[in-house]
């Protein structure tokens, strides 16, 4: 693959609106939270934040953010200290961010785009960190 394919290539990959934090969004939803999306002001600006609750949720790339025992968490074969170096600069990103979030109060989890697979295990996951349900009047 030459230099500029791949650069168009890896231009195309989304900050926000993956497909696991999709599926996650519409499965919160469905079950009646709701949440802001991308919310600035929150360390890192979280992929969801429930505001009232203090509590973020991050949706993290298996490879992007380097799941540890992830099997898609892999280091590519092409320039391999480049990839090692960017994915611990991610991962240390990620461990500040959280850091500096539960210093203003927010409480965090982090879910890995692999727990999609286990989509009921996920959901007790979800309903586990967030609380029960605020019914609107």
């Amino acid at each position: 693959m030459t230099n500029a394919k791949r650069s168009a290539l890896m231009g195309r990959i989304r900050r926000a609106d993956t497909k696991p934090e999709l599926v996650i969004r519409r499965m919160l939803h469905g079950l009646g939270y709701r949440f802001r999306v991308q919310l600035k002001g929150v360390p890192g600006r979280p992929d969801l934040a429930f505001t009232r609750r203090r509590k973020i949720i991050q949706v993290h790339g298996c490879f992007w953010h380097a799941h540890e025992g992830c099997p898609s968490a892999r280091i590519p074969d092409t320039r391999p200290e480049f990839w090692s170096a960017k994915f611990a600069r991610n991962k240390e990103r990620d461990r500040r961010l959280e850091e500096a979030a539960a210093e203003a109060g927010w409480q965090s989890l982090v879910v890995w785009e692999c727990e999609l697979k286990d989509i009921e295990g996920l959901l007790r996951r979800l309903v586990d960190f967030l609380g029960p349900v605020r019914l609107r009047n």
